[in-house]
């Protein structure tokens, strides 16, 4: 069984669209197009199961806009990434890792980890030492 099909509609709320077989779309798709407009979209099926959705231009952009987004994103994430892979002594770090027992792998993977949160941590001003900045600790 195939997950639920769901649309935003003219009113912004998410819907299943409603069915249409594939010989009826064929036959109507002026009216097809009009159901689109009216109601969000429309899925075309064949054998009664979805073969392909008809979605308003707008809902379409919007989501080509949001994956192309999302795909930039991940983009730079791997090339920052692999970055780091390849900066002077990543292979030898990575071959000590492999030979590490798993509670001394733990230990250095929670190291690592408080070590990156303490470096990302916002500065504030120490007030007993003019000048002077202290992390700040969560609460």
């Amino acid at each position: 069984m195939t997950a639920p099909i769901r649309v935003p509609n003219p009113r912004g709320e998410m819907i299943e669209p409603p069915e249409v077989s594939a010989s009826d779309a064929k036959n109507g798709f002026g009216r097809i197009l009009e159901r689109v407009a009216r109601e969000g979209g429309v899925t075309i099926t064949r054998r009664h199961e979805p073969v392909a959705v008809v979605i308003p231009i707008e809902t379409y952009r919007r989501l080509a806009a949001a994956e192309a987004g999302s795909l930039e994103t991940l983009s730079g994430e791997f090339d920052a990434l692999l970055a780091r892979m390849q900066a002077p002594g990543a292979g030898e770090a990575m071959q000590r890792a492999f030979e590490m027992m798993p509670e001394e792998l733990g230990r250095a993977a929670v190291d690592a980890a408080t070590l990156a949160d303490r470096s990302t941590m916002p500065t504030v001003p120490n007030t007993g030492d003019a000048g002077a900045s202290r992390r700040a600790r969560p609460a």
